[in-house]
């Protein structure tokens, strides 16, 4: 693979990143990064942070934040009110998800428009802590700077007013922002310490949710953009964590990395291990869930 190929895979849509429907609205929407982020804040309300917003949810609004694909969440994020994309809509109007979906929609709105982006997974430390928070950003390839930029696309004013980032995210630096195979390999060298990795609000902590998290990454970066608790493969079995770790270790090392040639050996690694690939079943078992889901 070369980086050509590898910037034109991450410019076409995957399953979840399709915006069938809202072309034109999308097509309206300034061809500019920080706008389009700013856009993707305004039309999603974080599940957990909702009642910051003084927003009490529905259990059909509850019920998005299991939705996977960016169509379905355009259609709730428009549902109620048909603005342009790029006005902010009252938080009790707007589709409802995680960082995950913020990534996953921001990703498909820069696919749409040329733009090579994936989603990453990986964990935050800027929430206001000290602690590495399980966190979904975008990242895209700049080609006047040649390189891959990370942006998350959570941070509305409500956001920012609550956490107070102290890093610029429009372009997080990746010792703030670590995709999950440089948090794994942190942890395993005795770096970091793997018990300040996990999922905020949870007793999720340690080095299993670094080890969740690889897998995660693993399917973003195939277009697949599962939703953060949707473990699949190997990663289903926690005694794995210890037992796989020369695997892991070489995964975490290829997912970081991800240029063409780290791609290219990915690709390789999956065809021969059918067990750290998401299964097809799952795929489809989502994807006709979602046909089935109306919005809300």
């Amino acid at each position: 693979m070369t980086h050509e190929e590898l910037l034109a895979y991450y410019t076409t849509p995957g399953i979840f990143t399709t915006v069938r429907g809202y072309e034109a609205q999308i097509d309206a929407m300034p061809h500019d990064i920080p706008a389009i982020a700013a856009a993707v804040s305004g039309l999603i309300v974080h599940q957990a942070l909702a009642p910051a917003y003084k927003v009490t949810l529905s259990p059909e609004q509850i019920a998005q934040s299991q939705l996977h694909t960016a169509e379905a969440m355009l259609a709730n994020a428009t549902a109620h009110n048909n603005s342009p994309l790029t006005e902010t809509r009252d938080p009790n109007e707007r589709a409802v998800g995680v960082c995950r979906h913020f990534a996953t929609l921001f990703v498909a709105i820069l696919r749409h428009k040329g733009i090579p982006a994936r989603v990453r997974a990986g964990f935050a430390d800027y929430f206001g802590n000290a602690l590495h928070g399980e966190h979904w950003v975008g990242e895209y390839w700049h080609a006047e700077q040649s390189r891959w930029i990370l942006i998350d696309p959570t941070f509305d004013d409500m956001q920012r007013k609550i956490f107070k980032p102290d890093v610029d995210t429009l372009d997080v630096p990746r010792d703030r922002f670590l995709v999950a195979g440089d948090a794994w390999k942190l942890c395993r060298t005795g770096a970091a310490d793997p018990k300040t990795f996990g999922v905020a609000g949870t007793e999720n902590w340690g080095l299993i949710e670094v080890f969740g998290e690889i897998f995660q990454d693993l399917a973003a970066l195939q277009k697949i953009e599962l939703l953060p608790w949707g473990w699949y493969g190997i990663a289903t079995d926690d005694a794995n964590c210890d037992r796989e770790t020369a695997l892991l270790d070489r995964l975490a090392a290829l997912t970081s990395s991800a240029d063409a040639a780290a791609m290219e050996e990915l690709n390789a690694i999956l065809v021969a291990e059918n067990r750290i690939r998401v299964p097809q079943e799952t795929i489809a078992a989502v994807l006709e869930r979602e046909k089935r889901v109306a919005a809300v």
